[in-house]
């Protein structure tokens, strides 16, 4: 079966290489994308539409899954207007809010929605370890540092947040310190947590654990956004045979 794919914010960093992973493989169709602002401009061969169009190409064009990498408010409409057309949603959106979270799993009482903040199999393995390195390692000092490209907009990233949800989960802390300044010793139990922006980078995270004269460094490194795009493409065929309900990449890869 072929799936059918419609790609939102098409002209972005991370559209631009979805519609290139998606078009690479014989089992997938883009059968639209949109940007804000196309411009005529067209991408691996398929032509940007507008993005206020949206809610009538998901219902004319039949999308089998829509793959959405955009920011948290059109992501959100894009979501409620799939459950509206019965259409699979994939995001790798980040930075939402509450009440955005809560609308996404609205969203996910009609059709499948499968939300990741990051679709690299890596990070997965590293979401998958980490929280074993934390329950082995007991009382040791826990520092995450992520590092991304000078344009990403939420800090810490949404892989941070998901790995530093794993630490907590298998370990006793008592808070996130955010970057230090001045006086500013560590306090038990505490997790430090530090972002840096720069230049065109794609992705690093690295968790460092010391204690006992020792230290472990769990580290990811994406070198190419290709690794994204490809997952998320990987989730959009998974969950084109899904029934309606919430996932994430970790039901992707466990298959």
């Amino acid at each position: 079966m072929t799936v059918r794919i419609g790609v939102t914010g098409a002209t972005g960093r991370m559209g631009r290489e979805v519609i290139a992973a998606a078009t690479d493989r014989d089992d997938c169709e883009v059968v639209f994308a949109v940007n804000r602002e196309p411009d005529g401009e067209t991408v691996d061969g398929v032509e940007i539409e507008p993005a206020d169009e949206f809610d009538s190409l998901v219902v004319d064009r039949e999308p089998t899954a829509i793959i959405d990498f955009t920011g948290p408010e059109s992501a959100v409409d894009y979501a409620a207007a799939c459950a509206d057309a019965g259409v699979a949603f994939v995001t790798g959106t980040t930075g939402f809010n509450d009440d955005q979270r809560e609308a996404l799993e609205t969203a996910g009482d009609d059709v499948a929605v499968l939300h990741a903040p990051n679709f690299a199999r890596g990070v997965q393995a590293l979401v998958n370890v980490v929280g074993e390195a934390v329950q082995n390692l007991p009382g040791y000092d826990v520092e995450l540092v992520e590092t991304h490209h000078n344009a990403k907009r939420d800090a810490p990233s949404g892989t941070a947040n998901r790995l530093l949800s794993e630490i907590e989960a298998n370990g006793e802390f008592s808070e996130r310190t955010h970057g230090r300044e001045g006086k500013a010793p560590r306090e038990e139990g505490e997790i430090g947590v530090h972002a840096l922006r720069a230049g065109d980078i794609t992705g690093e995270h690295e968790i460092v654990l010391a204690g006992n004269h020792e230290e472990v460094r769990l580290t990811h490194r994406a070198e190419d956004r290709g690794v994204f795009a490809a997952g998320a493409v990987d989730a959009a065929v998974w969950i084109a045979g899904q029934k309606a309900g919430r996932y994430d990449f970790a039901d992707v890869i466990s298959e």
